[in-house]
């Protein structure tokens, strides 16, 4: 199996569109850390989501760790430089795996509205990662096959890929699709999103004090979300 899987991979490796689509993946990811990669540099507050939000908490603290905050922003536009630089890309893509991983499972955590894009970062970030399969399986835990990694003389494809950017459609539609059904109540962007997602949910009184408790009282998420289900029940 891991023999046909890796005929896939060369066969992808020597595809025209394929290349193409790998190179767009290093752009937008590196264009998702240099933003925000500046702002840490320069200091700056990272969002503007208000200091009660369960996020907002999370960035003001990280705000007040001083040259640690810089630190992060450095790491971050460094990434973003190695991305763009096709020699350096598989050690930005090697770095930024793990920073994104963090950033999507705060942002799962925390209930925010940027969860469908942090999860696309992840999956290209994953995609760069299998692209380059060919330079890190040496330090995978799985046995090596005998095919040499050269693909300088693999036979060039212009076919586009239906089947692979179909799945890429089926996959981001299930992101999405996933992510609007994944929570019961979500504490928004600000008090006023919050207050307009109450018309919809089943309980809008106690989505109401959900978020009463969460931009007015600042208190907790977990306690917040304590309340509004023994409120529901």
């Amino acid at each position: 199996m891991l023999t046909r899987l890796e005929e896939y991979y060369y066969e992808a490796k020597a595809n025209k569109w394929m290349r193409y689509f790998t190179v767009f993946c290093r752009i937008v990811l590196a264009l998702g850390f240099i933003p925000s990669g500046i702002i840490k540099i320069m200091g700056e507050r990272f969002t503007a989501l208000p200091a009660h939000h369960p996020l907002g908490q999370y960035f003001d603290a990280l705000h007040l760790t001083g040259y640690y905050y810089t630190f992060i922003g450095f790491t971050q536009l460094t990434i973003a430089v190695l991305l763009l630089i096709p020699r350096t890309a598989l050690l930005g893509a090697l770095m930024y795996f793990p920073v994104i991983l963090n950033i999507c499972i705060l942002a799962y955590a925390t209930r925010f509205e940027g969860t469908r894009i942090t999860t696309f970062m992840l999956l290209a970030s994953f995609y760069l990662l299998c692209w380059n399969y060919d330079r890190i399986k040496y330090i995978l835990p799985i046995k090596q096959s005998e095919r040499h990694s050269d693909t300088s003389t693999q036979t060039r494809s212009n076919k586009f890929p239906w089947l692979f950017f179909g799945s890429v459609l089926a996959i981001m539609i299930s992101v999405v699709v996933i992510n609007q059904y994944l929570y019961t109540i979500r504490p928004g962007n600000s008090m006023l999103e919050c207050t307009n997602s109450c018309p919809g949910n089943s309980k809008p009184e106690v989505c109401q004090k959900f978020c009463d408790c969460i931009y007015n009282q600042g208190n907790s998420l977990d306690k917040c979300l304590d309340d509004y289900e023994r409120a529901k029940q």
